[in-house]
């Protein structure tokens, strides 16, 4: 890989600057990995690797609904970051980065396929918070088993988040099980908060309309 050592060194002295003014516990881990990378330390992209596989590898499985897709694409995403990291300056954070590109790989994959995957609640156990949509279920049948609630639900949602737009499906997965910000899907998707906050409220809007028998 080619390295610009101008800006490997930039983040590097970013570090520094950071350490030496007694900041240490502010100093983003990311940052200096990437800069160890930048600076030709190979191995430290292989730390960022391992922190990152299973959020990049969910985020594209929730996006693709498939598994053999999601690894190949999780796999593409770090290439991408890896074959591009020279051109990283920390604008961002790290993983706001590689979720963009992670994001912008599924997006292609399902484009150039043609076809629109499934959402998928696989990830979903008694440990995660429950989304809107869930909670009103329960709340609907307080007394039901939560497990073949969830699998009812699902089979609805699938088919409901099947008529949403990639870009709007992406939108509610980053936001309902990411639990990510407006303004980190702002990042990662190349747009505005105003417009994710339009995309969220008309997919929500969606599925509500869609799944009205269950939640009412």
């Amino acid at each position: 890989m080619c390295i610009l050592e101008n800006e490997a060194m930039s983040l590097v002295r970013a570090v520094e600057t950071a350490v030496n003014a007694g900041e240490v516990a502010l100093v983003d881990e990311d940052l200096a990995l990437v800069a160890r990378v930048q600076a030709g330390e190979m191995a430290a992209f292989d730390a960022l690797t391992r922190k990152y596989r299973e959020r990049i590898y969910s985020i594209v499985y929730n996006i693709t609904s498939n598994r053999e897709d999601a690894s190949d694409l999780t796999q593409d995403a770090f290439v991408k970051a890896f074959t591009s990291i020279s051109r990283f300056k920390g604008k961002s954070s790290f993983f706001t980065w590689l979720y963009r590109i992670a994001v912008n790989c599924a997006l292609t994959h399902i484009k150039k396929n043609r076809f629109r995957r499934f959402f998928s609640f696989d990830n979903i156990d008694e440990e995660m918070a429950p989304t809107e949509i869930v909670e009103n279920l329960s709340q609907k049948d307080p007394g039901g088993d939560r497990t073949s609630q969830l699998s009812e639900l699902q089979e609805k949602l699938n088919e409901a988040l099947q008529k949403l737009s990639p870009k709007h499906r992406t939108v509610v997965i980053l936001f309902e099980i990411e639990g990510l910000s407006h303004q980190e899907i702002a990042e990662i998707m190349h747009t505005s908060e105003g417009t994710v906050r339009s995309r969220l409220h008309y997919a929500k809007a969606q599925l509500q309309a869609d799944l009205q028998a269950y939640i009412s």
